[in-house]
């Protein structure tokens, strides 16, 4: 959406997304991620990407939309199928690409419906985006299917590749995990690098509202325009040796968050996710070690790996 739509929907739930606000979820995320830890100790061997890594995200959306603690892998997987619609181990069929995207939009206008008809309901990021004031209006349980869709997706896609990337990037950097190692207090700015080097989404594409020049590229309004993070994240004008991967970064100005009136609402509790979730993962496993090759997602959008195997130890 362009403003004002765009800023009467952003203002109504910004505020559960406000640095303080997110703050108090800690404790709860690094119970979650101590649970996520005990039991990949048990496996031992694990694909860090699903067996590690998806069932951060997936808990967390779920406790904050108060989503049914049975749906989450059901939500899980439409999410994960609604971003790697391009690769054929993750959707087989090219036909039916889209297609989970409209049954994760039909699954939230049920729950929409059942919330409304609940006499008692849980104070959730739910029953905020349902009370609240759209334009005069509350949001119609169409709109709210899509505002789900995308605000699930999100955050369910998004932090896993940025933990299994993150992972892998340090693996392919030993000094840098060895460093992290030795000194915690380098998590925080590690977390920016990992989005800076392994950005999660490679562009958006966004439409012209105005003649204007970039660089030395004329573009006229009502041109399609992609914004390449990837190549961004690496400007050579912006970043010294931008393809050094080195978690000591700083200034980090990296543009994975996006910037202006889109910058992505969830900015604090994707930092705060990577944050425990590498804090923890260094606590509980003295070794992390490759026990296989990693494969690529086969996407355009997404930057992100399917497979990452190693052994915890």
């Amino acid at each position: 959406m362009d403003p004002p739509e765009h800023i009467d929907y952003r203002k109504q739930i910004s505020g559960e997304f406000k640095a303080r606000v997110i703050a108090r979820m800690e404790p709860r995320i690094r119970t979650i991620c101590r649970t996520i830890m005990a039991d990949a100790a048990e496996m031992g061997d694990v694909d860090f990407v699903h067996d590690v890594c998806a069932h951060l995200p997936s808990q967390v959306i779920g406790e904050l939309m108060g989503l049914p603690r049975e749906d989450w892998p059901r939500v899980h997987d439409m999410a994960e199928r609604n971003s790697g619609g391009q690769d054929p181990d993750i959707n087989p069929d090219p036909a039916d690409r889209g297609k989970s995207s409209v049954e994760m939009a039909m699954y939230a206008m049920e729950f929409a419906a059942a919330r409304r008809a609940a006499p008692d309901t849980p104070a959730d990021l739910t029953s905020v985006i349902l009370h609240a004031d759209f334009g005069g209006s509350p949001m119609s349980d169409v709109d709210f299917s899509a505002f789900f869709v995308q605000l699930v997706t999100a955050g369910n896609d998004t932090t896993r590749t940025m933990l299994s990337s993150g992972l892998d990037a340090l693996l392919r950097h030993p000094n840098q995990l060895e460093a992290l190692r030795a000194d915690r207090s380098l998590i925080p700015g590690a977390v920016e690098e990992i989005l800076r080097w392994a950005n999660p989404l490679h562009y958006f594409r966004r439409t012209a509202t105005a003649d204007t020049v970039v660089g030395d590229t004329r573009i006229a309004a009502g041109d399609k325009v992609a914004m390449i993070y990837t190549s961004a994240n690496r400007d050579e004008a912006v970043f010294g040796d931008p393809h050094r991967f080195d978690i000591t970064r700083d200034p980090n100005p990296h543009l994975s968050f996006g910037i202006a009136e889109h910058f992505c609402l969830g900015v604090h509790l994707a930092r705060l996710e990577g944050r425990v979730f590498f804090d923890e993962l260094l606590q509980r496993f003295d070794r992390i070690d490759r026990v296989g090759d990693p494969a690529r997602q086969r996407s355009n959008l997404n930057n992100s790996l399917k497979q990452l195997p190693v052994r915890l130890g």
